[in-house]
């Protein structure tokens, strides 16, 4: 009797788990629209976030419940929280322009969720991303991310806060690209559009820097093991390679384009790349040997210059 009182309560509290109540920030983002599609097929309820009709209807086709709201709205994130059994946040101000005002934005978003989750257990996964972890060399999920006040986001900042206040945080970092179909304002989009602007497709030097790169349906699996299986604290990476050339994007850009790819110094990448030079010049590849042991994530989904040379990006 008593075996399977136990086998009955751990039961519970597995089917418990498995029917959790999310709420999702970015849910009708690129990334946010994969997480919430992930979370309602394997059984979890979904509450979206929406600062749009157009983003409401989407969340209600896919499923989901429609919270309004937006991350500025502290008062509907407050809410949001307070009616669900955990929090991914998928959302972000993707305005460079004004970069610094949105990271802070980001920063009092975070903490004004992990003020309502404090002390009950209930998990919140927070977006970072694994380019500034440990430029030059690999990064691994061990190391922290330094605070960058060129690039001042804070979102990991906010997450070790909450942690030490006792909330189930944990930081997914994203590579910078998170690739796939639908994918119009991330990075490999960018390099593409200058490409066809300036009439060729271009790297820094040797363009022997490396990007690391991840599809975002792998990356949507991993927020809901990370969800579920949350550990305070916990940084795990979601991209599938660990550095690609940014020649080769290059190449393979123009190929698609059927342009030239040519290499510029790095005098000229600023009128060349504007805003995004630094990012072009970036040397950041990055390990998730330990996401993939610790969660048994196993990405299955297409490689990123598999995605560029299928056309995604240039169709």
């Amino acid at each position: 009797m008593a075996k399977s009182f136990c086998f009955l309560q751990r039961f519970f509290v597995s089917s418990k788990k498995n029917n959790m109540k999310v709420f999702v920030t970015g849910a009708s983002g690129f990334v946010g629209t994969a997480v919430v599609q992930d979370l309602l097929k394997a059984g979890h309820q979904v509450l979206g976030l929406a600062r749009s009709e157009a983003s409401a209807e989407q969340l209600k086709v896919a499923g989901a419940e429609v919270h309004y709201g937006d991350l500025e709205d502290l008062d509907s994130l407050r809410k949001g929280t307070a009616e669900s059994d955990g929090v991914i946040h998928c959302g972000f101000i993707h305005d460079f322009t004004r970069f610094a005002e949105v990271c802070a934005v980001d920063e009092r978003a975070i903490n004004t969720m992990a003020e309502i989750l404090a002390g009950s257990d209930r998990p919140l996964i927070v977006t970072s991303g694994t380019a500034l972890v440990n430029p030059g060399s690999l990064a691994t999920e061990a190391m922290p991310s330094p605070f960058n006040p060129a690039w001042p986001r804070a979102s990991e900042r906010a997450a070790e806060a909450a942690a030490a206040k006792g909330v189930r945080a944990v930081v997914l970092r994203l590579p910078p690209s998170v690739h796939g179909d639908g994918d119009k304002h991330g990075f490999i989009p960018i390099l593409v559009n200058m490409a066809r602007e300036k009439g060729f497709s271009a790297y820094i030097g040797e363009g022997q820097n490396r990007w690391n790169a991840g599809h975002r349906l792998d990356a949507a699996l991993l927020y809901r093991l990370a969800l579920e299986q949350a550990t305070p604290g916990a940084r795990f990476h979601t991209n599938t390679e660990e550095g690609i050339t940014v020649k080769s994007i290059a190449e393979a850009i123009g190929a698609q384009l059927n342009l030239p790819v040519k290499s510029i110094t790095p005098e000229e990448a600023t009128g060349h790349f504007g805003w995004f030079s630094q990012m072009a010049g970036t040397d950041c590849p990055a390990s998730s040997k330990w996401t993939q042991e610790h969660l048994n994530w196993q990405p299955t989904h297409s490689l990123l210059l598999t995605d560029i040379e299928n056309g995604i990006y240039t169709q």
